[in-house]
C-alpha cells in the first residue's frame, strides 16, 4: 500500500471476487472488514473446500508478481456455534477461533481446528500437519491445530516435529497413584502424593514458551 496504493487496492479487490465465486454455493460472506473476509459455510466440506480452491487461485495469480508485491491470505478455519444478528452479521467464538487460526496460517497456507480436521478426515485429498495444542489470545482453553499441506497430494496427517507448541521442551504426565492398599480412608496419601510431584515439577521446569512460537 505505501509503494503503490492503486495496484494494492486493485489487488485486493481481485481477491475478494475469487473469496466471493469461491464461496457463492458453498457458504456466504459476512463481513470484508480492512484486508479480512469473514465466512459462514453449513459444512466444514465445504469451507475446507473453498478455503483451499480460493488459496490455489490467488496464490497461482500472485506468483506472476515480484515476491515483494505479491498479496496472500491466511485462511482459518473452524467449527463451532456462531450467534447471527438479523442483519446477518455472525459473533462468538466459534469466529474468534477462526480468527486465531487464520494468524497460525502461512502466507497462502490455511490452518483448522481439530473439529474440523475430524469433519473432513476421508471426505478431502489432504494432508494435515499436526502442529499441536496452540494456545491464542483471548481463548481459555488451547487448540489442537492442524495446517494443510498445499500441493500434497496424499491424503493424511503427518505430525510436526514439536507436538506442544507451547513449549520448545520435553512434556511430563503424572498419572494419580492408585492406593493398593484397598483402605479408603488411605485414598489421601496417593491423592496428595500425586500433588506434591506435580507441584514439585511446575516449581522446577522453566514453562517460558520459545519466542516465535506462541500465537498472540
Amino acid at each position: 500500500m505505501a509503494s503503490d496504493e492503486t495496484a494494492a487496492l486493485t489487488a485486493l479487490d481481485a481477491a475478494r471476487e475469487v473469496f466471493r465465486s469461491q464461496t457463492f454455493n458453498q457458504g456466504r460472506i459476512v463481513d470484508t472488514a480492512g484486508d479480512s473476509v469473514l465466512a459462514v459455510f453449513e459444512t466444514a466440506t465445504g469451507a475446507v473446500t473453498a478455503a483451499l480452491a480460493i488459496q490455489a487461485e490467488i496464490n497461482a495469480s500472485a506468483g506472476t508478481f515480484p515476491d515483494d508485491r505479491q498479496m496472500r491470505f491466511r485462511i482459518g478455519v473452524h467449527l463451532g456455534d456462531v450467534i447471527e444478528k438479523t442483519d446477518g452479521t455472525v459473533y462468538g467464538d466459534g469466529v474468534n477461533i477462526a480468527a486465531r487460526l487464520q494468524c497460525l496460517a502461512e502466507p497462502g497456507g490455511v490452518t483448522v481446528s481439530e473439529s474440523i480436521q475430524v469433519a473432513v478426515r476421508g471426505r478431502i485429498a489432504a494432508t494435515f500437519v499436526d502442529i499441536g495444542q496452540q494456545q491464542v489470545k483471548n481463548i481459555a482453553q488451547p487448540i489442537s491445530s492442524y495446517r494443510i499441506a498445499i500441493g500434497a497430494s496424499p491424503a493424511g496427517v503427518d505430525r510436526a516435529p514439536h507436538r506442544n507448541a507451547l513449549y520448545d521442551k520435553p512434556s511430563v504426565a503424572v498419572l494419580p497413584f492408585t492406593n493398593m492398599g484397598g483402605d479408603p480412608d488411605q485414598e489421601y496419601f496417593s491423592d496428595g502424593l500425586t500433588e506434591d510431584i506435580i507441584t514439585a515439577l511446575a516449581v522446577k521446569v522453566d514453562l517460558t514458551p520459545s519466542r516465535g512460537r506462541l500465537a498472540t
